[in-house]
């Protein structure tokens, strides 16, 4: 028990800054990366995370506000009040860290995690992206308070692990080819998840001919010239929102300025997270370079490290789809039949939620857009069902819940609908039900496990459909 709430302590106190670089620089030694060559490392990824965080947490104050204001502007419109209030997914992480639950999967996670790594279970390192298991204690944490069984809280977050492993599994290659990453990918359940819709709605799409429309930054900039270069993209959809966000002040200097500053500031975005995010790739050259000698030293096998998302979210065609959804997904909020939630925080999420459909889109714009609005708006559904229940467990942890918000929820980690199903099963308590959700992992890793090489070229075949003819 002590050393869960050391690591509990740890996640408290220092952060997602502080704790994967040093979870990094323990990788880097342990593939015998040179021992400044590791401190570096950890040191470019402890930067790129920092430099992240800082220029999020300077977005969202200018991006919320004007977001608030689209929000009473439908109100007004449409006279449809939506009661459950998105707090986003930092507010959520310290809730589930705040439960017992999650600080028992803290060590639970990394031994789980690191085992089926080791048995070849998976070809995914985890625990390089420790911080992540969050998405995990949230859905578990609430099984735990409305069934009152912790054990089947605790099933309910290794099932839940498991199958965002092999979604992990299904995607890595293809995410690492797309965001150039030689043996990386993403881990992270609420930004994976997606992912695997993409997969499947990919033939529909395509039947409809949006893979004959090369809708990328780089052949947009080649068709406009300069306005297609990512800052002035981004300088054009911020003002954009600014001017939604300011309808009944544009007739003020206060307004324009409030416009100017949303466009500056998203081309500001456009412009920085490259560079930013450009400083993963440093962080993570050595220890990819060591982890293939040392794998050498293992037989041919294909692995890959989990990083976290945020090392994609500042390309291009990824910041770009995030920033169209912004207010797309506002205005689907008051006319989707049955939905209560009002996406706010977590809408400056949308770049980590895409990165999954991008990659396996290959960077399809169009693609990207239709699939986020058909599934973000049924997690906008997910969100409202469980409100209720987060909210009692937010209360518990001692979360305050918000001036004005009846309840509360996270777009971005509980919009989850097929994560959520697993979720459900297990809160009915019923055996059958979970059986159930138990049976079709198993098949499902059955199937990919013999059929693997298969859907790595399927998927590389159809990301290659997507860059055949221009617009």
């Amino acid at each position: 028990m002590f050393i869960l709430e050391f690591l509990k302590s740890m996640i408290d106190n220092f952060g997602a800054a502080i704790i994967v670089p040093f979870i990094i620089g323990i990788i880097a030694l342990f593939f015998r990366v040179k021992p400044q060559k590791a401190f570096l490392s950890a040191l470019y990824a402890g930067v790129s995370l920092e430099g992240i965080n800082l220029m999020v947490g300077a977005f969202t104050p200018i991006i919320t506000p004007l977001v608030k204001n689209m929000a009473d502007a439908m109100v007004n419109i449409t006279g449809v009040n939506l009661n459950v209030f998105d707090v986003g997914w930092q507010a959520t992480s310290l809730v589930a860290f705040s439960t017992s639950a999650g600080m028992i999967y803290l060590g639970l996670g990394i031994v789980l995690q690191t085992v089926l790594f080791l048995v070849k279970w998976t070809k995914c390192f985890q625990p390089s992206d420790l911080w992540n298991n969050y998405s995990y204690m949230v859905w578990g944490a609430m099984v735990i308070f409305a069934t009152n069984n912790f054990v089947l809280g605790i099933a309910c977050m290794v099932l839940l692990n498991l199958y965002s492993l092999l979604i992990s599994d299904m995607l890595a290659k293809r995410w690492s080819t797309y965001y150039q990453y030689p043996n990386c990918t993403i881990i992270a359940m609420h930004n994976i998840e997606p992912g695997i819709f993409a997969i499947i709605f990919d033939p529909i799409l395509n039947a409809i001919g949006l893979n004959k429309l090369k809708l990328n930054p780089q052949t947009i900039q080649n068709k406009i010239g300069f306005l297609g270069e990512p800052m002035t993209i981004g300088f054009i959809l911020g003002g954009i929102i600014g001017v939604l966000g300011n309808l009944s002040n544009l007739g003020s200097m206060s307004g324009w300025g409030s416009v100017f500053t949303a466009a500056v500031a998203t081309a500001a975005i456009m412009a920085i997270f490259p560079k930013i995010t450009g400083f993963f790739a440093q962080a993570f050259a050595p220890i990819t370079e060591g982890a293939r000698k040392f794998m050498g030293n293992t037989g041919d096998r294909e692995w890959y490290i989990a990083v976290n998302d945020a090392v994609g979210y500042g390309e291009p065609a990824t910041l770009t789809c995030g920033l169209l959804l912004m207010p797309i997904m506002v205005l689907i909020a008051f006319f989707l039949p049955g939905n209560q939630t009002l996406p706010v925080v977590d809408l400056v999420a949308i770049p980590y939620m895409v990165e999954g459909l991008v990659a396996v889109f290959n960077g399809n714009m169009a693609k990207v857009i239709v699939t986020g609005m058909v599934w973000f708006s049924v997690g906008l559904l997910m969100c409202t069902y469980t409100a209720p229940l987060f909210t009692e467990v937010a209360k518990e942890a001692g979360y305050a819940i918000p001036a004005g918000a009846a309840m509360i929820t996270s777009f971005n980690i509980l919009g989850k609908p097929f994560m959520g199903l697993v979720f459900l099963a297990f809160l009915s308590g019923n055996p059958i039900f979970i059986g159930l959700a138990i049976v079709v992992y198993i098949v499902c890793y059955g199937a990919y496990r013999m059929k693997h090489k298969e859907v790595d070229e399927y998927l590389e075949k159809q990301a290659l459909k997507n860059a055949e003819l221009e617009v």
